[in-house]
Order: structure tokens, then sequence, then C-alpha cells
């Protein structure tokens, strides 16, 4: 079952790159912060690149202005989330963090079965609000969909 409002954020570990690859607590990253994070199946695919990700980059200062950390996960490597950045012009501090194996993910109850399209185990499209590592809001987009995790819409449902 999927995590709910209300419920807090597993404590997992992520990675990211910064002079290497770097762990990450999820405490660290949610504790005693207003955090959106936002799930792509893939970094380097198509939604995810020409529509996803780039409406948290234009609006990441807005997010930043409200007090709101913003965080981009996939089940990718962080040598793949580091490279995409780049490719994105993320700016610095939108954290792009590394659940390669999934563990975050699944702990969350938001994987899915990309077998069919040769991905294998991902994470489905989603955008959640938390507070202090309790998620307030939580949108999981239907298959194939991109109308409720976007930047835009999470601008207008956090506090």
């Amino acid at each position: 079952m999927a995590i709910q409002p209300g419920e807090r954020i597993p404590s997992a570990t992520l990675n990211i790159l910064n002079d290497g690859v770097k762990e990450i607590s999820t405490d660290e990253i949610f504790a005693g912060k207003k955090v959106v994070l936002f799930s792509v199946p893939g970094a380097f695919t198509p939604t995810c690149s020409a529509k996803h990700l780039p409406g948290y980059v234009e609006h990441y200062e807005e997010f930043r202005r409200r007090g709101v950390d913003v965080a981009c996960i996939a089940v990718n490597d962080a040598y793949v989330m580091s490279a995409w950045a780049k490719s994105q012009s993320v700016p610095e501090g939108l954290s792009m963090l590394a659940d390669g194996n999934g563990a975050f993910t699944r702990a969350l109850g938001l994987e899915m079965d990309a077998t069919r399209f040769g991905m294998g185990l991902r994470g489905k499209r989603f955008a959640l609000y938390a507070e202090d590592g309790v998620v307030k809001k939580l949108n999981v987009e239907a298959p194939g969909e991109f109308k409720v995790s976007n930047a835009e819409t999470m601008l207008t449902e956090i506090d």
C-alpha cells in the first residue's frame, strides 16, 4: 500500500553525486523542512525530460521563496542523475536523488514494474509535499498521464 498523507516518510539511504557518490538519509532530506519530492520513472525519458523536471527547474525559485526544498528522485544511479541534472541546467539546491535499487521507492509503496518497457522496477510518477518528514499531500499519476505531479499543481497545493 502506498504511503498516505499523515504518515511519516520511511527512513532510507539514497545517493547523490558530490565529489563521488555520497549517501544521504531521508532524515537529512526531510527533518525540520518543507519538501516537495517528485518522482520520475527514469532520467532522460521523454516526458521526464521534456516536461516534468523542466517544470520544477522553471519554478524552483518560487518554491524557495515559499521556504520549500525541492528534490527529484528516480530509480537510477547517482551518475545518471548527475548527468541528467547537467543536461537540464538544474539549479544548485534542487536535489537529484538516486534510488538505485528502488528500496526507498518500494518503502513508499510507489514502485511500478516497467519490465515490458525494458526498464525493470521503477518509481511511479508522483509528487509529494512533506513537512518535517510527514506527508501532507500526495499526487500519484495514473499510468501514462502527467496531470497532478507537475510543479504548477504542487505550487497550488502547498501551504
